[in-house]
């Protein structure tokens, strides 16, 4: 079977439902279907999350969310009345609004958009609907448990021969809604796939598939064919969009591929994501480039040399004690560099700056912000061994200075660091010089 998860600009309207449906019923393999809230249907639309969140905002500050809710209203009434629906909205509606009148989570508000998506689409479609609050569980901290749903999802599915799962929530023991991060129906849909045991994962989009960089700082780049969950992951923490990153663990756990797809462009093959990189016929030095605004590097370092590991795992400790993640860590016995996420670091920077202290060895901490994170992708990188040689070559040809450059031990990745003002002028050098 084929598990099929479609975005929200495939589902924005009603036309976009019809998309749906003929994709579904193109291949009878398509039987569980995990849909998103319906997104934009045009540039200064909005998506319906957005406006469930405002409802939220509009009742937490004492405000009528009545005209926002109304929106929202009449967005889901359009899409049936195109679709010649006969399902009982005014029922599912009046009873959000109730709920949320009566002071409803952040959480409950913006699962409803997806909720009544399938409840639409199940409809359209003459599927089973599945509320994911009752298969999709969380712990009573707010954690998604991976194996517990698994295990009760797995056995809800045998139930249904074609059914129909709203993306983005779950719910906690006690009945409370719960929401992954934005974009998380791609992590329910891969949740479906490994619980069903699907052959394959599609993910339904506007887009056909990834590209080898941004096409709005590279002109007309390379479609990527084939790429493996690694390589996408690694793409993915660098800025890469198409794909929530941390839709990739359940399928890649169980060894599905993945299918990048567009909805509005059916017959393209998009991007397939393996395991393995051995179907890929083009073994390009890289699989794709991507880059990411708003870091600051934190260079630690020991100010008397020694070969004990103590200092290394205290600032890795310090970092963990103040809840400061980092992206990346290219390091030394006695000196540690960490990429940080720059908002973060402003909030935890005394903190972190105390733990340090408590390990009660000598140190000097640099700190340079405003820095981009650049990432090149893939296995080819193996086969290169000039590649740093190359990256470093032709940025310096153009002016733009590394601030850090770093391959990673597994050779998949080589992370560069340069200025933010200076990031697209250097991937776009890369590309040039690679691809």
């Amino acid at each position: 079977m084929i598990v099929a998860k479609f975005g929200g600009s495939s589902l924005a309207s009603g036309s976009q439902f019809q998309k749906v449906r003929d994709i579904i019923l193109a291949d009878s393999r398509r039987t569980l279907i995990v849909p998103s809230a319906p997104g934009k249907r045009f540039h200064d639309d909005d998506k319906v999350t957005d406006l469930l969140y405002r409802c939220h905002s509009e009742q937490g500050d004492g405000q009528s969310f009545q005209a926002t809710f109304q929106r929202i209203r009449q967005r889901y009434f359009d899409i049936a009345m195109e679709l010649n629906l006969s399902l009982n909205l005014e029922a599912y509606l009046d009873e959000i609004n109730k709920n949320i009148a009566s002071g409803a989570s952040a959480d409950y508000c913006a699962s409803r958009g997806e909720y009544l998506n399938g409840l639409l689409l199940a409809d359209y479609l003459g599927f089973a609907f599945l509320d994911a609050a009752e298969v999709i569980l969380f712990d009573e901290k707010g954690v998604f448990d991976a194996e517990k749903t698994n295990a009760i999802l797995s056995k809800r599915l045998e139930q249904h021969e074609n059914v129909v799962i709203p993306g983005f929530y779950g719910s906690t023991p006690d009945g409370e809604i719960r929401v992954f991060s934005r974009g998380g129906s791609d992590i329910t849909g891969a949740i479906v796939a490994r619980a069903a045991r699907a052959e394959l994962y599609e993910n339904w989009t506007d887009v056909s598939g990834f590209l080898m960089a941004d096409p709005r700082i590279v002109n007309n780049p390379k479609p990527i064919s084939h790429i493996t969950y690694h390589e996408m992951h690694e793409l993915c923490c660098a800025g890469a969009t198409v794909l929530h990153e941390d839709g990739v663990y359940p399928v890649n756990r169980a060894g599905i591929p993945t299918n990048i797809r567009n909805t509005n462009l059916p017959k393209h093959p998009g991007t397939t994501i393996t395991c393995t990189a051995v179907q890929r016929e083009d073994f390009a030095i890289f699989a794709g480039i991507a880059g990411k605004k708003g870091f600051t590097l934190l260079v630690v370092e020991k100010e008397q040399a020694d070969r004990t590991l103590a200092f290394v795992q205290g600032v890795l400790q310090a970092a963990k004690n103040c809840g400061l993640v980092f992206q990346y860590l290219p390091s030394g016995i006695n000196c540690v560099c960490l990429m940080v996420d720059t908002h973060q670091l402003s909030i935890v920077e005394g903190l972190f700056q105390e733990e340090i202290q408590k390990l009660g060895i000598a140190y000097s901490l640099n700190i340079q912000r405003q820095i981009a994170g650049i990432v090149l992708v893939g296995y080819g990188i193996i086969h290169n061994r000039a590649t740093v040689n190359r990256i470093y070559k032709i940025l310096k040809e153009q002016g733009i200075g590394v601030v850090m450059i770093n391959q990673g031990s597994g050779e998949l990745s080589t992370w560069v660091g340069v200025l933010e003002n200076e990031m697209e002028a250097a991937i776009r050098a890369i590309y040039e010089e690679f691809v």
